[in-house]
């Protein structure tokens, strides 16, 4: 392979990562707020949370085909890419559909997902060639780091745009209309620097040919499949509460918009910043360490929901937040990387995203029955996300224990973990580290 050719594709897609955060950020974050501007009820809530993503997820079935079909890796994820940007256009017009404009904002969020997750597993396996095993962690907590960034940028941004525009039912579609266009941008910019990668060779051979049934039954015997059936409990668990976070802060507590996008874009601004720190040591210390020690962490983030609706308190919580959930999503990641072959990664990953989307669909449902019909707290939410938090952690507790690291790492013990990452996460120079071309000691 043309290591020039791979240092180049790299650094292009970071700046395409940059760019396509900055769509999910002006476009995608906003998707559940633009449903309960148009009237949305809680049950709709839950499927336009879970429900495109799902069904996205069935066309993964056919990535291998697509791949074929396209000719290549490349060709099928940066089309795709395109065709999920142009759908923003029609997802702001559903304004003028009547009676019927939250279905048609379902069908339209189905075609946007469905385009958005048929490149995960051409994607997946096309980055998987293109770094190093020994330093994937670093390269993608550098690289979520500067995405992260693109994303609180423009999630920051776009709330601003909605708290502008905050007045007649008009004025606030117009802000909805702008924000989505600021997305469709993104993507087109982010679409042209997908265009500049490189794609090793790829040739689909018989052995990445397996069965999605064969897949099922050998699930729990591989490391892989283990990680499959955790992470997929888990975010059953995830979405019992996750897609009523925003119903809650916009409906119960009557936050303003701008309100609503502070307290979730500390999160989003934290987070990017903590991934290099938990990558690197993700790198030395093992991927199963990482992601024990998130694991039961993160389940904690919808407990502390529950206990004051004050502004100040909920940020602490979102900051705490983004710093776990960092650490959880470089792990899986990595781990993901780490467990499976060149040749199987496309179809893993299709076959994880297929299980996954019918999990959070799942849970979604039950979680807006949960909300619809339950009377427990003054807060309808409140409840849901009392499950969430022990669905979590029982999962957690159950599936960790059973999969095993990978690779040849050092030890460390859990407690000097933590520290170890608290103590190196960025104080300072944060403009510094916002530079995408900044090369690691190994690139220089």
């Amino acid at each position: 392979m043309d290591n020039n050719k791979i240092k180049k594709s790299l650094k292009y897609s970071i700046i395409d990562g940059a760019f396509s955060s900055s769509m999910i950020g002006f476009g995608e974050s906003f998707f559940v707020a633009f449903a309960l501007f148009l009237k949305a009820n809680n049950v709709q809530v839950g499927l336009i949370s879970s429900l495109p993503q799902a069904l996205g997820s069935l066309l993964q079935l056919l990535s291998n085909r697509l791949i074929k079909l396209f000719q290549s890796r490349k060709n099928l994820v940066s089309i795709a890419a395109l065709f999920q940007g142009l759908m923003y256009v029609p997802i702001a017009l559903v304004f003028f559909s009547g009676q019927l404009k939250i279905y048609h904002l379902i069908f339209f969020l189905c075609l946007y997902w469905m385009f958005g997750m048929i490149l995960s597993p051409a994607w997946n396996s096309w980055m998987g060639d293109l770094t190093d095993e020994k330093e994937r962690g670093s390269y993608f907590g550098r690289r979520n780091k500067i995405t992260g960034f693109a994303s609180f940028a423009s999630f920051m941004v776009a709330g601003y745009i909605l708290k502008m525009f905050a007045g007649g039912e008009l004025s606030q579609y117009v802000g909805f209309a702008g924000i989505f266009l600021l997305a469709l941008v993104s993507r087109l910019i982010s679409f042209t620097f997908l265009r500049k990668k490189y794609e090793p060779v790829f040739e689909i051979t018989k052995e990445a040919e397996f069965s999605f049934n064969d897949f099922i039954k050998q699930a729990r015997f591989s490391n892989f499949g283990l990680l499959v059936i955790y992470l997929c409990i888990m975010n059953f668990s995830v979405y019992l509460a996750a897609p009523f976070f925003t119903p809650y802060m916009l409906n119960d507590l009557k936050f303003d918009y701008l309100t609503f996008t502070i307290v979730i874009g500390t999160a989003i601004i934290i987070k990017p910043f903590t991934m290099p720190a938990w990558g690197k040591a993700s790198d030395r210390f093992g991927t199963k360490k990482i992601l024990s020690l998130t694991g039961f962490l993160m389940p904690l983030v919808p407990l502390l929901w529950l206990f004051s609706p004050n502004v100040f308190y909920l940020i602490i919580i979102q900051i705490y937040s983004g710093f776990i959930w960092g650490g959880f999503e470089i792990s899986s990641l990595s781990f993901i990387f780490d467990t499976t072959t060149s040749q199987k990664r496309a179809t893993c990953v299709a076959y994880y995203n297929v299980i996954n989307g019918f999990a959070m669909l799942l849970g979604a449902i039950i979680g807006g029955l949960l909300v619809r019909y339950n009377d427990v707290f003054w807060s309808h939410y409140l409840l849901v996300f009392l499950i969430s938090f022990i669905l979590r952690m029982t999962t957690s507790f159950i599936f960790i224990p059973k999969i095993k690291e990978v690779r040849p790492v050092e030890f460390i013990p859990y407690p000097k973990l933590f520290l170890k990452i608290i103590s190196t996460m960025p104080t300072s120079g944060l403009i510094y580290h916002l530079i995408p071309f900044k090369k690691s000691k190994n690139e220089r």
